[in-house]
């Protein structure tokens, strides 16, 4: 792996990654003073100036408290005018400034608010976090240093110290600053670790060496120390002495996991490359290794395996041999599904392991998904209902199982168990529900109860379809041809299919039902119109014989009784209901 083990160890005191701590660091645990509810004045003033301020800075903050800052800036700015000292005027106008983008601006009225007042720690903070964020960290520096001085057992503000220095390489300064925090907060060997990282940043190879030595020396009871130690030894090209330290902690603790990798990267190092292998097997097929020290290196003994082109059946062996060991390690069910898809293995294959990660862990939703969507393809919708049963029992917050048990429930023609399905998701619905799911849930029930004649129902879902998502265009569709059929609410189910039309102008069915919806508003010429570009647009896949028997209908009320026989005609040949369209086609043949 050729990486410096110290390095996770001793930047634990610098855990908190710069740029993100001094984004908005708190420092209000750490306060010892509060702060004044009103405002001091500081310089002389009359009795009445006095009171004119007072009252006009409580006006400003009421004024800020209603959201009205434009007026509590105007109010804050009569306040300096008042008296020029008043750093908390000048604090609260700083932020009216930075809401503003007015950045220099702000920064002056904040370097006047902690000039004046030197010990307060609120107006010195926000001074020293405005320069952070103006990249300005040496002037932070001197701002957290000033706090430092007045409150030294501030271990927050010496920490920025340790970072802020850091930032601008001044090591020095950075050692002082982690000795004064350690006497702040007691000796800790993570200072001693932080001072190793300063050193070994200086190039300070004799301290970084000393420092790391000395911890190993003071506690012969934790080896992490002396592998760390064989790590550093490495990293500066000191094998042999490496080798003793790693060898001497696996004979104390065979299965310290941290030493066995600190072997195996000597091994690699060293070009023995049959020991490295011994000892990353050992790493993997040990019962003792932890799950991330394991998952880590199968990792990346996959990832070397493909970079030197070898065959996948060695990664599967190794999968099958650390199976045997770990039977119900669901960390390695799941790499071998990744390892699996990743090589696209045959779909069998990659469904077995999708199989055997469930029985592993039943809840394991993403499995379940990729598991349901190798079945959906070849519409095995006995095994998708099955699936998506059991992830509801799981996963019963989870939309999408109900909606996939529900789909394959409709296609194997089972519409009541279908409507069982989706309704026990509708159960589940809340403000975070997918729309396109819900709107789907919904306009699948509509289908399926008008189907079994429950017309209410049917438009009720469908309202509700339509709730979740407005432009559900088959639903807007399917719901203004019903209501056509049922000759009731005409005028919606015109709007509805006319928003189809305009979504999708080449739709043969969206402009058949627009076409049959004008009809039975006797607007025949109009349906005529969007009859004829339905017949412009039909294909094998929409329903013809309809289309065609409404363009008959059609035709005839225009008065083009041969166009309409002709079309009733086509529709018989296109499946159409015979009986019915013969006796069309002879009654109006008699009046040509």
């Amino acid at each position: 792996m050729n990486r410096l083990r110290t390095t996770g160890v001793y930047l634990s005191l610098l855990a908190l990654m710069f740029f993100s701590a001094i984004e908005c660091p708190s420092f209000a645990a750490k306060k010892d003073k509060k702060q004044p509810l009103l405002p001091v004045p500081s310089q002389v003033l009359s009795h009445n100036d006095s009171l004119r301020y007072r009252y006009i800075f409580i006006e400003a903050s009421r004024q800020q408290n209603a959201g009205n800052f434009a007026a509590a800036y105007e109010l804050l700015s009569r306040c300096i005018a008042i008296d020029s000292t008043a750093a908390e005027a000048y604090f609260m106008q700083s932020s009216y400034l930075t809401m503003l983008h007015q950045d220099t601006l702000a920064l002056r009225s904040l370097e006047k608010a902690a000039m004046l007042r030197p010990n307060n720690s609120t107006y010195q903070e926000r001074l020293a976090q405005q320069f952070i964020g103006m990249g300005n960290y040496a002037k932070a520096i001197d701002v957290f240093e000033r706090l430092a001085k007045a409150q030294p057992d501030r271990s927050d503000v010496l920490n920025m110290l340790v970072q802020l220095y850091n930032q601008q390489k001044e090591y020095d300064k950075m050692l002082n600053a982690i000795n004064r925090l350690e006497a702040v907060e007691g000796e800790n060997e993570q200072f001693e670790m932080a001072r190793m990282n300063v050193y070994e940043q200086m190039g300070d190879q004799k301290n970084a060496y000393r420092t790391l030595k000395s911890l190993a020396d003071s506690h012969p009871n934790d080896l992490s120390y002396s592998i760390m130690l064989g790590n550093w030894l490495m990293h500066n090209d000191k094998q042999q002495e490496a080798f003793k330290l790693f060898s001497d902690a696996l004979k104390t603790e065979p299965d310290n996991s941290y030493a066995q990798s600190s072997m195996y990267d000597y091994y690699r190092s060293a070009g023995q490359d049959s020991l490295a292998n011994t000892m990353k097997e050992r790493i993997l097929l040990g019962k003792n290794t932890p799950v991330n020290n394991r998952i880590q290196f199968l990792r990346q003994a996959i990832q070397e395996h493909e970079q030197q082109g070898g065959d996948s059946g060695q990664v599967i062996s190794l999968l099958d041999r650390m199976q045997e060991v770990l039977p119900k390690d669901t960390n390695l069910a799941i790499m071998r599904v990744a390892y699996y898809t990743l090589k696209k293995m045959p779909e069998d294959s990659i469904n077995n392991a999708l199989v055997q990660l469930l029985e592993l862990s039943p809840d394991n939703g993403g499995a379940r998904f990729q598991l349901i969507q190798n079945k959906w393809k070849h519409q095995d919708w006995a095994t998708v209902d099955s699936l998506s049963e059991l992830g509801m029992l799981y996963n019963p917050d989870e939309m999408a199982f109900y909606y996939f048990s529900g789909l394959a429930r409709y296609y194997q023609n089972n519409e009541n168990g279908a409507l069982e399905s989706f309704q026990k998701g509708t159960a589940e619905i809340n403000s975070k529900s997918d729309p396109k799911i819900v709107s789907d849930f919904y306009a699948i029930m509509g289908d399926i109860y008008h189907t079994k004649g429950e017309r209410e129902r049917a438009y009720a879902a469908y309202d509700s379809c339509l709730q979740w998502k407005p432009d559900h265009y088959i639903t807007l569709n399917n719901y203004a041809y019903y209501l056509s059929l049922d000759k009731v609410n005409l005028k919606r189910a015109e709007e509805m299919s006319a928003r189809t039309v305009k979504a999708e102008p080449k739709n043969g069915t969206y402009l058949d039902t627009y076409a049959w919806i004008l009809y039975q508003e006797n607007r025949y010429e109009e349906a005529k119109i969007y009859i004829d570009q339905a017949l412009q647009n039909m294909n094998d896949s929409l329903g013809n014989a309809a289309i065609l028997e409404h363009a008959g209908d059609i035709y005839l009320k225009t008065g083009d009784l041969e166009g309409a026989v002709k079309n009733w005609q086509m529709a018989i040949d296109k499946g159409g209901q015979a009986a019915a369209l013969k006796k069309k086609i002879k009654r109006y043949s008699k009046q040509k």
